[in-house]
C-alpha cells in the first residue's frame, strides 16, 4: 500500500443555514481544492457523504449533482456513502484505501447536511431511522433514549450515584462549549457552567438539554492524494497513519451498551496499522453526540480503563492544556453535528491542529492526533489516525 496523505481541509461554519446540501458542499470542496494548489479538473474521484438529502431536499443520488457544481472531470466517479453519523469518515477511509491501492493519485472526499432545517420533530424522527427498524425503532427508541440507558448501566455498572455521573456529565458539556467559544466555525460559541446543564430540560432521564448535541447544518471536505505527489503540492502535508472500521448489530445483541465493541475493534485497527497505542495521541475528536458518549469513547479506544473516564473533564485532563486535549474544535456537542459532514469536520479540525493553524485552540506540540466518528447506535465506528 502506498502512504496516503491529507492535502487541503475545509468546512463551512456550521449552525443554521439557508444554503442547500450542494451549497454547501460546493463552498467546502472548492475551497479545499484551491488549498490543495489543485484545479477541479485534477480530482480523479469524489467520495460523497450525505445521509438525509431526501428528507432535508426530496433529493437522492447527490454525489453526480455534486461533482457537476464542482466541475470535476467527465471522468471522475462519484459515489455516495451513508453510514449514518460515521458517513463522512467511512467515504474519507474507502478514499484513502483506494489512493493506497494505486487507483487513484488525487481524490476529494467529505460530507454535507442540513439537518436543522428540517426542524426538531422530523429531524428526531429521520435520525432514529438508523436504529433497527424492527426491534428499536417500533418500541419507541430514539439515540437520547439510548444513551440514556449506557448513563444508567454505566452508573450501575461501576457503582456510582447517578448525581454524581451526571455532574461529570456536565463538566463535558461546559469543556466542549469552553473549546467552542474558541472556534469561529462553531454552531455554538458561548461557555455554559455546570449549572447549565444541570437545569437544562429532561431530555431522556438522566440526559438533559445541554448533555445533547444540536442538530446542524454544514459542510467539510478535504483533498487525499498519494504521498510523493502531496509534498510537491504542499508545504506541510499530514499523513494518514491509520484506520478501521467495525460493526456491531441492534442493541439486543450488544447486550452491554458501557462496552462499544465496534469500538475497540476499530480503533484497534487503526493503532494496529499506525503502529502505536494511546500513549502516543496528542489530540482526539471524537463523537460526543451526547456527554455520556464522550465518557465511552474514551474508555474504548484505550485512553482511560472502563469505569475512570467520567472524571476526565472534570479533572480537566481533556481541556487545552491537559494530558490528551478531547474535542477542540467544540466537539458535535459545541461545533456541532450535521450528520453526513461530521466525520470530515473531525479530520479536518486534527490537520489543522497538526500544522498549527488553529489559534487560541492550538494544541502545543501536537504531531499524532485521531479522529473517532460513531453512526448509529453503537452499530458502525470508524477511526483515522493522522500524523506529521
Amino acid at each position: 500500500m502506498r502512504e496516503v496523505a491529507v492535502l487541503g481541509v475545509a468546512m463551512t461554519k456550521f449552525g443554521v443555514s439557508d444554503k442547500t446540501n450542494l451549497e454547501m458542499f460546493a463552498e467546502a470542496g472548492l475551497e479545499a481544492i484551491s488549498k490543495s494548489s489543485l484545479n477541479p479538473k485534477d480530482i480523479q474521484a469524489l467520495f460523497f457523504g450525505n445521509c438525509l438529502g431526501d428528507f432535508e431536499e426530496g433529493q437522492l443520488h447527490m454525489a453526480p449533482f455534486a461533482h457537476a457544481e464542482l466541475g470535476l472531470p467527465t471522468g471522475a466517479p462519484a459515489t455516495r456513502f451513508e453510514s449514518a453519523c460515521a458517513t463522512a469518515t467511512v467515504a474519507i477511509r474507502h478514499a484513502a484505501l483506494l489512493v493506497g491501492a494505486g487507483i487513484y493519485d488525487v481524490v476529494l472526499a467529505g460530507g454535507t447536511e442540513r439537518a436543522a432545517g428540517m426542524g426538531t420533530p422530523l429531524a428526531t424522527r429521520t435520525f432514529a431511522m438508523a436504529c433497527q427498524a424492527h426491534h428499536e425503532s417500533s418500541a419507541g427508541i430514539t439515540f437520547p433514549g439510548v444513551f440514556a440507558m449506557a448513563a444508567h448501566m454505566y452508573a450501575h455498572k461501576y457503582g456510582i450515584a447517578l448525581s454524581e455521573l451526571k455532574r461529570h456529565m456536565a463538566e463535558v458539556a461546559v469543556k466542549n462549549h469552553y473549546h467552542g467559544s474558541l472556534n469561529p466555525k462553531a454552531h455554538f460559541r458561548k461557555p455554559i457552567t455546570v449549572d447549565t446543564v444541570l437545569n437544562s430540560m429532561m431530555v431522556a432521564d438522566p440526559l438533559q438539554l445541554f448533555d445533547c448535541c444540536p442538530f446542524s447544518d454544514g459542510a467539510a471536505a478535504l483533498v487525499l492524494a498519494e504521498a510523493n505527489k502531496a509534498r510537491e503540492l504542499v508545504e506541510k502535508p499530514v499523513f494518514i497513519a491509520g484506520t478501521g472500521q467495525a460493526s456491531a448489530g441492534s442493541l439486543y445483541l450488544q447486550r452491554d451498551l458501557t462496552r462499544i465493541k465496534a469500538r475497540e475493534e476499530a480503533s484497534r485497527q487503526a493503532f494496529s496499522q499506525a503502529g502505536i497505542g494511546p500513549q502516543d495521541v496528542q489530540v482526539v475528536e471524537l463523537h460526543d453526540c451526547f456527554t455520556i458518549a464522550e465518557i465511552l469513547a474514551l474508555e474504548a479506544m484505550g485512553f482511560y480503563g472502563f469505569g475512570s473516564a467520567y472524571k476526565s473533564a472534570s479533572s480537566r485532563e481533556t481541556y487545552l492544556g491537559g494530558k490528551l486535549v478531547v474535542n477542540p474544535s467544540g466537539g458535535l456537542k459545541a461545533k456541532g453535528h450535521p450528520i453526513g459532514a461530521t466525520g470530515a469536520a473531525q479530520v479536518t479540525e486534527i490537520v489543522e491542529q497538526l500544522r498549527g493553524e488553529c489559534g487560541e485552540r492550538q494544541v502545543n506540540g501536537a504531531r499524532v492526533g485521531m479522529v473517532d466518528t460513531l453512526g448509529g447506535d453503537f452499530g458502525t465506528v470508524c477511526n483515522i489516525i493522522l500524523r506529521v
